[in-house]
């Protein structure tokens, strides 16, 4: 765990996953992604599930939950899903952190790969996985995943999110929302109209929990590389030029949770083009 002056930081993991490469690249041409990410012979290309635990205020918050432990075999095998480390939860015990000890988590939007941890089956009934922590979300992203469309409903699925709205778990936020002093939800439109990514500050020291504004790195380096999932694409190119400019306005980490070689990174300006330059979070301290 990285620590600054009360903020503390770990990635943690809920396994990887395998998509079709068409999925995260989309209408990017073969010969230009091979070279950051090359496709296994069915086509696919890893997908880490990576969350973010943080210390703050008194606090512990974790960022996303993963696709948790509901998953039916035939569900386990679509997704590819591996898991040679065990689940988010085994991981959070390894950081010390007991399901119980969560006080908030923050889902950066109701697609299944990144909230189907919010909840677990106990004796064949859904119930919140972590018990006294409370769930935030844009208030517009629960809408939507109430009532999927055509595109949605095969990502939104309200075993993952409806239980803790009836159990008053569920805070809907109106936009951009502090959290602690060190932590707050920012909207990030483009991947879904209310996908939020989450700020961390700590004195001149910043960081961005990147979500889906940019699932792997090259994303964020590359502005007009976008997944096929995003449902507002040329929004997300916008967003992500704004976010751009902060980021390399404070000298940023920019935390990915889908790339399987870049946990954290840098977004640098070099003879007008931006570059990733990434940080090896066992070798280096806030600061």
């Amino acid at each position: 765990m990285i620590e600054l002056d009360g903020l503390a930081l770990a990635v943690v993991h809920d396994g990887t996953v395998w998509a079709d490469a068409g999925g995260p690249f989309g209408l990017v041409p073969r010969a230009l992604y091979t070279r950051y990410l090359e496709p296994d012979a069915e086509n696919r290309i890893p997908m880490t599930l990576q969350c973010l635990l943080i210390r703050s205020a008194g606090k512990t918050i974790l960022i996303d939950t993963g696709l948790g432990t509901k998953l039916t075999p035939e569900a386990v095998e679509h997704w590819g899903l591996q898991r040679p480390n065990g689940t988010l939860i085994d991981d959070l015990a390894r950081q010390g952190v007991r399901p119980e000890d969560v006080d908030i988590v923050l889902n950066t939007h109701l697609h299944a790969d990144h909230c189907s941890g919010n909840t677990r089956l106990v004796d064949g009934e859904v119930t919140a996985s972590f018990p006294n922590a409370e769930y935030w979300v844009q208030r517009m992203e629960w809408a939507e995943a109430c009532h999927p469309d055509a595109r949605t409903r095969g990502t939104y699925f309200g075993a993952n999110f409806d239980v803790l709205w009836r159990e008053g778990r569920l805070r809907l936020l109106h936009g951009d929302t502090p959290v602690t002093e060190q932590v707050r939800c920012v909207v990030t439109p483009g991947h879904t109209r209310g996908h939020q990514s989450i700020v961390l500050e700590n004195g001149d020291w910043r960081g961005l929990y990147v979500g889906d504004m940019a699932s792997y790195a090259v994303h964020m380096q590359r502005t007009a590389w976008l997944t096929s999932y995003d449902v507002l694409p040329l929004e997300n190119i916008r967003t992500k030029e704004r976010w751009q400019r902060w980021a390399l306005a404070h000298d940023a980490w920019l935390f990915f949770e889908h790339d399987p070689g870049v946990q954290a990174a840098r977004l640098v300006e070099q003879d007008g083009r931006l570059r990733i330059e990434s940080i090896e979070l066992d070798d280096v301290a806030i600061g």
